[in-house]
Protein backbone atom coordinates (compact mmCIF):
# COMPACT_ATOMS: atom_id res chain seq x y z
CA UNK A 1 0.00 0.00 0.00
CA UNK A 2 1.19 3.45 -0.91
CA UNK A 3 0.91 5.27 2.40
CA UNK A 4 0.68 9.10 1.55
CA UNK A 5 -2.49 10.76 2.11
CA UNK A 6 -4.02 7.60 4.46
CA UNK A 7 -5.56 7.52 7.27
CA UNK A 8 -3.87 5.56 10.27
CA UNK A 9 -4.62 4.76 13.58
CA UNK A 10 -1.84 4.22 16.03
CA UNK A 11 -1.97 3.09 19.27
CA UNK A 12 0.33 3.45 21.79
CA UNK A 13 1.53 6.60 19.75
CA UNK A 14 2.56 8.87 22.86
CA UNK A 15 5.96 6.61 23.42
CA UNK A 16 8.56 4.37 21.74
CA UNK A 17 7.86 2.45 18.87
CA UNK A 18 4.31 3.81 18.64
CA UNK A 19 5.52 6.99 18.67
CA UNK A 20 8.62 6.98 16.40
CA UNK A 21 6.40 5.63 13.82
CA UNK A 22 3.93 8.44 14.01
CA UNK A 23 6.31 10.95 13.46
CA UNK A 24 7.86 8.42 10.27
CA UNK A 25 4.20 8.31 8.96
CA UNK A 26 3.79 12.02 9.28
CA UNK A 27 6.77 12.64 7.43
CA UNK A 28 4.86 10.31 4.75
CA UNK A 29 1.93 12.43 4.59
CA UNK A 30 -0.39 10.12 6.45
CA UNK A 31 -3.09 11.16 8.29
CA UNK A 32 -3.07 10.30 11.47
CA UNK A 33 -5.35 9.33 14.64
CA UNK A 34 -2.87 8.86 17.73
CA UNK A 35 -3.67 6.94 20.72
CA UNK A 36 -2.82 6.09 24.14
CA UNK A 37 -4.03 6.74 27.65
CA UNK A 38 -1.94 10.01 28.01
CA UNK A 39 -3.75 12.77 27.21
CA UNK A 40 -1.33 15.52 27.76
CA UNK A 41 1.77 13.20 25.45
CA UNK A 42 -0.87 12.91 22.56
CA UNK A 43 -1.98 16.86 22.39
CA UNK A 44 1.69 18.20 22.61
CA UNK A 45 2.01 14.99 19.78
CA UNK A 46 -0.88 16.21 17.58
CA UNK A 47 0.72 19.94 17.92
CA UNK A 48 3.59 18.77 16.42
CA UNK A 49 2.36 16.58 13.25
CA UNK A 50 0.07 18.01 10.48
CA UNK A 51 -3.62 16.59 10.40
CA UNK A 52 -3.06 14.45 13.12
CA UNK A 53 -6.06 14.15 16.10
CA UNK A 54 -5.25 12.98 19.95
CA UNK A 55 -7.81 10.38 21.23
CA UNK A 56 -6.68 9.52 24.69
CA UNK A 57 -8.17 5.83 24.90
CA UNK A 58 -7.62 2.79 27.47
CA UNK A 59 -6.86 -0.25 25.12
CA UNK A 60 -7.78 -2.13 28.14
CA UNK A 61 -11.56 -0.91 28.37
CA UNK A 62 -13.20 -3.03 24.94
CA UNK A 63 -15.79 0.18 25.44
CA UNK A 64 -13.20 2.69 25.24
CA UNK A 65 -11.48 0.89 21.76
CA UNK A 66 -14.66 1.14 19.55
CA UNK A 67 -15.57 4.66 20.56
CA UNK A 68 -11.99 5.55 19.77
CA UNK A 69 -12.75 4.00 16.19
CA UNK A 70 -15.78 5.30 16.06
CA UNK A 71 -14.28 8.71 16.41
CA UNK A 72 -11.78 8.80 13.81
CA UNK A 73 -14.43 7.08 11.61
CA UNK A 74 -16.64 10.62 12.09
CA UNK A 75 -13.25 12.64 11.72
CA UNK A 76 -11.47 11.50 8.93
CA UNK A 77 -14.04 9.73 6.43
CA UNK A 78 -12.74 6.43 6.24
CA UNK A 79 -9.54 4.17 7.90
CA UNK A 80 -7.03 2.78 5.93
CA UNK A 81 -4.46 1.82 8.46
CA UNK A 82 -4.59 0.41 11.62
CA UNK A 83 -1.24 -0.13 13.65
CA UNK A 84 -1.41 -2.32 17.20
CA UNK A 85 1.73 -0.75 19.14
CA UNK A 86 0.09 -0.47 22.44
CA UNK A 87 1.45 -2.75 24.84
CA UNK A 88 3.42 -3.79 28.64
CA UNK A 89 5.85 -6.04 29.34
CA UNK A 90 5.57 -8.72 32.25
CA UNK A 91 8.36 -10.37 33.86
CA UNK A 92 8.03 -13.48 36.31
CA UNK A 93 8.91 -17.48 36.21
CA UNK A 94 5.87 -19.76 35.86
CA UNK A 95 6.02 -20.67 39.69
CA UNK A 96 5.81 -16.69 40.40
CA UNK A 97 2.86 -15.13 37.35
CA UNK A 98 0.51 -13.37 39.26
CA UNK A 99 -2.94 -14.50 37.52
CA UNK A 100 -4.83 -10.88 38.24
CA UNK A 101 -1.80 -9.13 36.10
CA UNK A 102 -1.52 -11.74 33.12
CA UNK A 103 -5.51 -11.14 33.16
CA UNK A 104 -4.71 -7.24 32.98
CA UNK A 105 -1.91 -7.21 30.59
CA UNK A 106 -4.10 -9.98 28.36
CA UNK A 107 -6.69 -7.27 28.15
CA UNK A 108 -3.66 -4.70 26.56
CA UNK A 109 -1.16 -6.79 24.20
CA UNK A 110 -4.39 -9.37 23.08
CA UNK A 111 -8.35 -8.24 23.87
CA UNK A 112 -7.04 -4.78 22.54
CA UNK A 113 -5.72 -5.27 19.31
CA UNK A 114 -8.05 -7.46 18.40
CA UNK A 115 -11.15 -4.85 19.50
CA UNK A 116 -9.94 -2.62 17.41
CA UNK A 117 -9.32 -4.93 14.64
CA UNK A 118 -12.64 -6.16 14.71
CA UNK A 119 -14.06 -2.79 14.57
CA UNK A 120 -11.99 -1.38 11.48
CA UNK A 121 -12.62 -4.26 9.66
CA UNK A 122 -16.11 -3.91 8.49
CA UNK A 123 -15.23 0.02 7.23
CA UNK A 124 -12.17 -1.76 5.60
CA UNK A 125 -14.37 -4.38 3.60
CA UNK A 126 -16.23 -1.39 1.97
CA UNK A 127 -13.77 0.21 1.22
CA UNK A 128 -12.05 -2.84 -0.65
CA UNK A 129 -8.44 -2.19 0.85
CA UNK A 130 -6.86 -2.25 4.21
CA UNK A 131 -3.49 -2.61 6.04
CA UNK A 132 -3.14 -4.03 9.65
CA UNK A 133 0.20 -4.16 11.28
CA UNK A 134 0.51 -5.92 14.69
CA UNK A 135 3.75 -5.02 17.17
CA UNK A 136 4.65 -8.68 18.40
CA UNK A 137 7.75 -8.89 20.06
CA UNK A 138 11.55 -11.33 19.12
CA UNK A 139 10.74 -13.02 22.25
CA UNK A 140 7.56 -14.27 20.31
CA UNK A 141 10.40 -16.20 18.81
CA UNK A 142 12.29 -17.33 22.02
CA UNK A 143 12.07 -19.41 25.47
CA UNK A 144 13.47 -17.44 27.45
CA UNK A 145 13.43 -17.93 31.57
CA UNK A 146 10.98 -15.20 33.35
CA UNK A 147 9.16 -14.24 29.97
CA UNK A 148 6.77 -16.69 29.56
CA UNK A 149 4.16 -14.65 30.44
CA UNK A 150 4.89 -11.55 28.01
CA UNK A 151 6.18 -13.77 24.91
CA UNK A 152 3.06 -16.20 25.00
CA UNK A 153 0.51 -12.72 24.85
CA UNK A 154 2.95 -11.72 21.77
CA UNK A 155 2.82 -14.77 20.07
CA UNK A 156 -0.81 -15.08 20.33
CA UNK A 157 -0.85 -12.01 18.62
CA UNK A 158 1.60 -12.80 15.54
CA UNK A 159 -0.86 -16.14 15.44
CA UNK A 160 -4.41 -13.53 15.23
CA UNK A 161 -2.91 -11.93 12.83
CA UNK A 162 -1.65 -14.51 10.45
CA UNK A 163 -4.85 -16.08 10.75
CA UNK A 164 -6.97 -12.85 9.80
CA UNK A 165 -4.72 -12.34 7.35
CA UNK A 166 -5.82 -15.57 5.79
CA UNK A 167 -9.79 -15.28 6.28
CA UNK A 168 -9.34 -11.01 5.20
CA UNK A 169 -7.13 -11.29 1.73
CA UNK A 170 -10.74 -12.07 -0.39
CA UNK A 171 -11.89 -8.39 0.67
CA UNK A 172 -8.03 -7.09 0.25
CA UNK A 173 -7.62 -6.41 3.71
CA UNK A 174 -3.41 -7.12 3.92
CA UNK A 175 -2.57 -8.48 8.05
CA UNK A 176 0.88 -8.27 9.31
CA UNK A 177 3.16 -8.74 12.15
CA UNK A 178 6.11 -7.11 12.94
CA UNK A 179 9.08 -8.83 15.27
CA UNK A 180 11.35 -6.38 17.35
CA UNK A 181 14.23 -7.11 19.02
CA UNK A 182 15.23 -5.20 22.12
CA UNK A 183 14.59 -1.34 21.51
CA UNK A 184 15.99 2.05 23.09
CA UNK A 185 12.95 2.68 24.47
CA UNK A 186 11.06 3.24 28.20
CA UNK A 187 9.40 -0.26 27.42
CA UNK A 188 11.69 -1.90 30.11
CA UNK A 189 11.62 0.65 32.56
CA UNK A 190 7.21 0.41 32.51
CA UNK A 191 7.59 -3.60 32.47
CA UNK A 192 5.62 -5.55 35.24
CA UNK A 193 8.75 -6.94 37.08
CA UNK A 194 7.50 -10.09 40.03
CA UNK A 195 11.14 -11.72 39.72
CA UNK A 196 14.56 -10.43 38.92
CA UNK A 197 16.75 -10.05 36.61
CA UNK A 198 15.72 -10.95 32.94
CA UNK A 199 18.11 -14.18 31.51
CA UNK A 200 19.79 -12.25 28.61
CA UNK A 201 19.64 -13.96 24.80
CA UNK A 202 23.12 -14.88 25.03
CA UNK A 203 22.68 -17.11 28.20
CA UNK A 204 20.28 -19.00 26.04
CA UNK A 205 22.81 -20.17 23.81
CA UNK A 206 21.81 -17.22 21.40
CA UNK A 207 23.89 -14.68 20.43
CA UNK A 208 23.50 -10.85 21.90
CA UNK A 209 22.99 -8.20 19.25
CA UNK A 210 23.34 -4.61 20.17
CA UNK A 211 19.40 -2.34 20.86
CA UNK A 212 17.83 -1.35 18.00
CA UNK A 213 16.56 2.04 17.84
CA UNK A 214 12.49 3.11 18.28
CA UNK A 215 13.35 5.25 14.40
CA UNK A 216 14.93 1.45 13.15
CA UNK A 217 11.87 -0.27 14.43
CA UNK A 218 9.18 2.02 12.51
CA UNK A 219 10.63 1.90 9.19
CA UNK A 220 10.33 -1.62 9.45
CA UNK A 221 6.56 -1.09 10.50
CA UNK A 222 6.51 0.79 7.28
CA UNK A 223 8.20 -1.98 5.12
CA UNK A 224 4.99 -3.96 6.36
CA UNK A 225 2.69 -1.62 5.57
CA UNK A 226 4.02 -1.10 1.87
CA UNK A 227 5.16 -4.42 0.99
CA UNK A 228 2.44 -6.15 2.39
CA UNK A 229 4.63 -8.58 3.35
CA UNK A 230 3.29 -11.20 6.25
CA UNK A 231 5.80 -11.12 8.79
CA UNK A 232 9.09 -8.33 8.79
CA UNK A 233 11.88 -8.95 11.42
CA UNK A 234 13.99 -6.52 12.10
CA UNK A 235 16.95 -8.51 11.99
CA UNK A 236 17.47 -11.31 9.45
CA UNK A 237 19.09 -13.73 12.20
CA UNK A 238 15.62 -13.98 13.64
CA UNK A 239 13.82 -15.78 11.00
CA UNK A 240 16.33 -18.77 12.05
CA UNK A 241 14.50 -18.35 15.60
CA UNK A 242 10.92 -18.57 14.04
Amino acid sequence: MQVKNKIAIITGASSGIGLATAKLLAEKGVKLALVARSKDKLESLSKELLYSLAIPTDMTKEAEVKKMVRRVTRYFGRIDILINSAGQGYDAPIEKINPKTFRQLFRLDIVGPLVAMQQVIPQMRRQNEGAIVNISSGTALMHLPNMSAYSSLKLALAQISLTAREELKKDNIVVGVVYPYITLTDFEKNTIKDFGEIVQPEENGGPFHPPDTAEYVAEKVLEAIESGEPEIFCHDWMKKLA
